[in-house]
């Protein structure tokens, strides 16, 4: 599959249900992923249904054109970027039958992509055959209920819709009580129908390309097939960050890099001073679940407030990567974190923390590659004084649950028998004995979580290779770090890292995997351990 999509990419354009998209529908069967469950089977998949159109744009449903492309201008025009609710990426409807994604996140977000599409294109061709009912191109009665209410302009009371829903079950092969309980979940504010929608729009594109041949086609823009692997949005987004520490006499002071969420190194520095009165009736980890609950607007705002205020320096991503980033001067903090000597540390000594948002998959390697390269000022590189780089993430699991704790010793890369060992800071012991299960061993870097299959995974956690989870950057990560350190010695060869991640789901476990919706709060006591070790670790290095 891998292959295929490199060689669909090269050639530009492809029909995913033609003759060119056979090997990649072929493989995704045959593959049949976790997350996709019953894809190779007749019945509709409900859960892997819910779980790609969250991360592809609202109405890519029913376009017959999907352009992929770089960062081509769209955002100058008028066109309003329609931004999937779980994967941060701008799309544009360009007219009714065409969507652009813009692709600014490498390879990784191209493949993601692909199977995502792929398992659409599927499931919407097992909607055409339960309702086409000769070569003519005739639907059932079911079909023609559905049709009538999705276009019907007016709206439509409780038991129209649960007709609507019964005819919807026969069309897709699940219960009445399965369709039911998804249907809340794809509502949206401005289109409450929006299940039904998406139902009929997928089975009439999949009818007219059956039956009139107008087949889906899916084309790459030739100036993304030129900048791809170019490092183009790496380095507008690193220079940004370099040009802020310069300007702040930052750039040569120990220099603390963790890859993490955009509020739990704040949380933990901030939360103790902004919310001390809260503190009193509360434990902290229940003042964190809090601050974890986006309805809890103006205690959160009370904390980013004081951490702006207080030596914190937020810069927003306007280079394409999607990546926001945080620096945090420690020397206008008014204590460490867990360090009594810190107040008598000069403020040259006290640590810069630059805490950067997730990166996609390969990303990662374009985004660490170019922060940890010197910055070059009238002629003159300056090289970045790095003392240590911490990753902290979701990975799936493979030897326990959901909100468990992975410490990595190594990363391996899926598909190669490449593989990355490190001196990991973190340690097991650092983390155990508060009530959370942690794991060692190896990690596997996959080429993407919409590709994970039960049998490779049993593989490597059987054999030898003592794989005890999966994620997407860590590789990355460890290649542009070891570049750095050992080869190019922009930084430190004695660099620290540490990587912990804390399990978002079990693939190998039914009803575990990512499809089966989010970690909830269990998350938040595993976010907040790891971050407190890893901020410990720094204020005493």
């Amino acid at each position: 599959m891998y292959i295929t999509m490199r060689h669909l990419f090269n050639r530009g354009f492809y029909k995913p249900m033609g003759v060119s998209g056979e090997t990649l529908r072929e493989g995704l069967l045959a593959l049949r992923p976790e997350i996709y469950g019953s894809v190779a089977e007749d019945k509709a998949e409900l859960s892997g249904l819910l779980y790609v159109l969250e991360r592809l744009p609202i109405g890519i449903e029913q376009c017959r054109y999907i352009n992929l492309t770089s960062d081509e201008g769209y955002g100058d025009s008028h066109f309003q970027p329609i931004v999937p609710p779980k994967r941060r990426r701008n799309c544009y409807r360009i007219d009714e039958e065409q969507m652009n994604i813009e692709i600014t996140r490498g390879r990784s977000e191209i493949y993601d992509i692909l199977t995502h599409l792929t398992f659409l294109f599927i499931e919407s061709h097992k909607i055409m055959r339960r309702v086409v009912i000769d070569e003519d191109g005739s639907v059932n009665r079911d079909w023609k209920k559905l049709e009538a209410v999705v276009l019907s302009d007016k709206e439509i009371d409780k038991s129209e819709r649960e007709v609507a829903l019964t005819h919807t079950a026969n069309i897709l092969g699940r219960t009445f009580f399965e369709v039911s309980t998804i249907y809340p979940k794809f509502s949206t504010p401005g289109n409450p129908e929006q299940f039904l929608h998406i139902i009929y729009w997928m089975g009439k594109l999949a009818i007219e390309e059956t039956v009139n041949n107008d087949k889906r086609i899916i084309t790459f823009s030739p100036i993304l097939r030129e900048r791809l692997g170019h490092h183009i949005h790496g380095e507008v987004w690193a220079d940004k960050i370099k040009k802020y520490l310069v300007e702040e006499e930052l750039l040569k002071r120990p220099i603390h890099i963790i890859s993490a969420n955009m509020h739990s190194v704040m949380n933990t520095l901030y939360a103790p001073l902004a919310l001390k009165a809260e503190i009193k009736k509360k434990d902290i980890l229940q003042i964190y679940e809090m601050l974890s609950d986006s309805s809890n607007g103006q205690v959160r705002q009370k904390v980013s407030k004081l951490a702006l205020s207080g030596g914190m320096k937020f810069i927003e991503d306007s280079s394409g990567t999607n990546i926001d980033v945080q620096v945090f001067d420690t020397a206008k903090l008014e204590e460490g974190f867990r360090n009594k000597e810190f107040k008598s540390l000069k403020d040259e000594d006290k640590p810069v923390i630059i805490v950067m948002d997730y990166a996609f998959g390969e990303q990662a390697y374009e985004t660490m590659d170019e922060l940890l390269k010197p910055y070059i000022i009238e002629g003159e590189e300056i090289k970045i004084n790095v003392r240590s780089v911490s990753i902290m993430g979701k990975a799936g699991i493979l030897e326990g649950g959901k909100g468990d704790i992975m410490i990595p010793s190594a990363h391996i890369f899926e598909g190669t028998a490449d593989n990355y060992p490190f001196k990991n800071e973190l340690a097991k012991d650092d983390l155990e004995g508060h009530g959370i299960k942690v794991v060692d061993g190896s990690m596997i870097t996959v080429l993407g979580t919409s590709l994970q299959n039960r049998d490779i995974l049993k593989f490597f956690h059987d054999s030898t290779w003592n794989v005890s989870g999966l994620e997407m950057e860590g590789a990355h990560y460890q290649k542009a770090i070891q570049a750095a350190s050992k080869l190019r010695k922009s930084i430190a060869e004695d660099v620290q890292v540490r990587y912990a991640y804390y399990a978002s789901d079990n693939p190998l476990e039914t009803g575990s995997t990512l499809a089966s919706g989010g970690l909830g709060t269990t998350g938040v006591k595993p976010t907040y351990l790891i971050t407190e070790k890893i901020l410990e670790q720094i204020f005493n290095s």
